[in-house]
Parts: C-alpha cells; sequence; structure tokens
C-alpha cells in the first residue's frame, strides 16, 4: 500500500493545556483504512469483556481484541486478555505509527464498535500497565465516531473531534491525568468502527 500523502510531520493538538492530543486527520486514505480494517477483522479473534459498575459486572458494549510482543497476558476489565501475536498487517500499520509516534510500541489494543449502540464511558487509561504519563496511539478505521474530551477537575471544560477513517490521535504527556475521554452512544445508523490503540506496556 502507498503511503498517504496528508502531511503528518505535525498534528493538531486538540487540548487546550495539561497534555497533548494530536490529531491526524488522514494519517491513512479511506481506501488504505477498509482494506486495512476487513483484514485485521479476519485475522483477530474478538471477545466482549465485563466491566464492574455500581456493583455489578456487566459487559462492556464493544468488542476487544487485545495483541503484542510475546509475553504474559493484560488484565484489563474484570479479566485477564490473552496475547495475540502481531499479524504483517497490524505490525505494517504498527511501524508507520511509530514513525509519527517517535515511540517503539509493545501492545495494541483492537476495539471493535459494531454500530452506534457501542460505546465506551468517560475514562482515563491511567492503570499503572501503560506508566504514569503513556503515549497512547488511536487509528480509527470504519465509520466515524464523535471523540470527546472533559477536563477531570473542571467537567465544563470540553473539546471534542470526529475520528474519521484513517485519522490518528496520540495522546500524550499529562493527557491521561489530566483529561477524561469517552465515545458516547449515537442513534445514528452507522456501520461498524475499528479502533486501535498502540500502546507500551510497563512490566512489573
Amino acid at each position: 500500500m502507498q503511503q498517504s500523502l496528508f502531511n503528518i510531520t505535525q498534528g493538531i493538538n486538540l487540548l487546550p493545556y495539561d497534555g497533548e492530543a494530536l490529531f491526524y486527520p488522514g494519517f491513512l486514505t479511506e481506501a488504505e483504512s477498509a482494506v486495512f480494517m476487513k483484514k485485521l477483522l479476519q485475522e483477530y479473534q474478538f471477545k466482549q469483556l465485563l466491566i464492574h459498575i455500581y456493583d455489578k459486572d456487566v459487559l462492556q458494549p464493544r468488542l476487544t481484541a487485545f495483541c503484542g510482543d510475546p509475553g504474559e497476558g493484560l488484565e484489563y476489565s474484570e479479566e485477564t486478555l490473552n496475547v495475540q501475536p502481531w499479524s504483517p498487517n497490524l505490525q505494517t500499520l504498527r511501524e508507520r505509527v511509530e514513525g509519527v509516534a517517535g515511540v517503539k510500541f509493545t501492545h495494541a489494543l483492537l476495539n471493535l464498535y459494531r454500530d452506534g449502540k457501542d460505546s465506551v464511558s468517560w475514562h482515563r487509561d491511567k492503570e499503572r500497565n501503560w506508566g504514569a504519563e503513556p503515549v497512547i496511539a488511536s487509528l480509527s478505521m470504519g465509520a466515524a465516531r464523535t471523540f470527546q474530551f472533559r477536563n477531570y477537575e473542571e467537567k465544563s471544560v470540553t473539546r471534542s473531534v470526529e475520528l474519521t477513517p484513517g485519522s490518528l490521535l496520540i495522546m500524550k504527556g499529562a493527557s491521561q491525568r489530566c483529561w477524561e475521554h469517552q465515545i458516547a452512544k449515537t442513534n445514528k445508523r452507522i456501520g461498524p468502527r475499528l479502533n486501535i490503540t498502540f500502546r507500551v506496556l510497563k512490566q512489573d
């Protein structure tokens, strides 16, 4: 595949302060995005995870797969995810994302939003597995979804962006400590979306 012609040397910072969320709207072309998504959905096994909310275990409204370098599984939500190996397609994407992020990623979470009813609520990726100020590169494919930020202390301070197919969002610095993010449910009739978050897993 040909590298997108979009100039990816400098992203757009979506956050006004306390961390960075660099947005690259044309990291992949829409055609590239569609091809990679089709292949990755065939190559990886996805499962619906349990999450603990208000003293109850409920199924997370999306499907997830965990990929990475050989090693132990990841304690995520209420379950342990087994590590699936890098496929050639995902390895290609990892290398391209690393070229922009300037980070060597060890793992990736693949999240499949099947339709507008699938979502992820307000949260911060601040688990000890990712370190104090992680660099997380989020690559979107498929249907566009609205990604929202709000300041953890001042809830009225918000930002949002439409994650179009082929777009890349790199969050770093204090972004996970100072900002929450979510993808809310929508009543719009939309197709599936695949999101890949490349990460560095910190070993104890």
